[in-house]
């Protein structure tokens, strides 16, 4: 094991992840309230929009950047194709189902990309602050094409009337994440780094510890929701695993061949390897309503994002690494 990956092991961010799941493997009584962690997560994203906005705010926006968007869309779009065609040929899962999975591995996981921004900085190789912006444009697009790729076996009495349809969009562009992410970037824009020094210590300091709380309560909840886990199959489980393994490399690929430096492309290779289970699995329960959740979120929460957390972030930047520097 080389010493990046063992950096990553013995982070305290992972570390914190990996408590929560052994107490939850054991049946511990430990939880997090409920206001706090929703808390902890709006300060999350406040944060690393912040950060992002500051640090565009102070190299600008250039080709480079408007490759990685592009990129990033690109990806959204595409990835839930690769998810759909593995989960009805490999996995059997009927198209409905096998739509609204897809959707969720082309979206992202927020928490997935702040965890990899702190691994990366730990192995002095931070990404760019643009790719914020990155993240918060895959967020929309890949539930687009999930909706395709599912509409033919949505019934036809009425799941997609004028006020569904309505909610839908709204939900799709004006996410409580995706508000605040890019809401939290803008004002990075705009106040630069001298408007951030005011509020930095609150936004700097406290960031890492509060990170740790979250993914503690992360380990709990993605532990406790496979364990009861009821119609989790063993390819459902590999699907779930092959899937940010192959997007991560793909996404790896793309931002070493347009140019991003080595933290960049680890983190366009993050993002793409992703799952997301908080955006998606609410535009779902409007879209998609004869879904089942208990498929989509056993395993974009509880088998991908531990698997992205504990092995697949270090991968990634082995890869990106090997990509960029040679």
């Amino acid at each position: 094991m080389d010493a990046a990956m063992i950096e990553t092991f013995t982070s305290p961010v992972i570390l914190f992840f990996v408590l929560g799941m052994l107490a939850a493997l054991v049946r511990s009584d430990l939880v997090v309230p409920e206001a706090l962690a929703k808390g902890m997560s709006l300060y999350l994203m406040a944060a690393i929009g912040l950060k992002g906005g500051v640090a565009v705010s102070e190299s600008g926006v250039d080709t480079t950047v408007a490759l990685a968007l592009l990129a990033g869309v690109g990806a959204s779009f595409l990835l839930p194709l690769i998810a759909f065609a593995v989960l009805r040929g490999f996995a059997k899962l009927d198209q409905l189902n096998s739509g609204a999975v897809a959707a969720h591995y082309g979206s992202v996981s927020v928490v997935t990309f702040v965890t990899a921004v702190e691994v990366y900085q730990l192995q002095g190789i931070p990404p760019g602050g643009f790719m914020v912006a990155v993240m918060a444009a895959m967020e929309t697009p890949a539930i687009l094409t999930g909706l395709i790729l599912a509409r033919r076996a949505v019934d036809q009495t009425g799941s997609a009337d004028q006020r569904r349809t309505g909610e839908l969009l709204h939900e799709v562009f004006f996410n409580p994440s995706v508000v605040l992410l890019l809401g939290a970037f803008a004002i990075g824009v705009v106040s630069g780094a001298s408007g951030f020094e005011d509020v930095s210590p609150f936004f700097q300091a406290g960031f890492k510890g509060v990170l740790c709380l979250f993914l503690l309560d992360m380990g709990l909840i993605a532990a406790r929701r496979l364990m009861d886990a009821r119609l989790m199959t063993l390819r459902l489980v590999l699907v779930a695993i092959a899937l940010p393994l192959l997007n991560g490399a793909l996404g790896t690929a793309v931002g070493a061949a347009i140019g991003l430096d080595v933290g960049s492309t680890a983190a366009l290779g993050v993002l793409c390897a992703s799952a997301s289970y908080i955006a998606v699995p609410a535009a779902m329960r409007l879209a998609l309503p004869q879904a089942d959740a208990g498929i989509y979120l056993t395993m974009s929460l509880s088998v991908t994002f531990p698997f992205n957390i504990l092995i697949n972030i270090g991968l990634i930047g082995a890869l990106a690494n090997r990509l960029v520097a040679g």
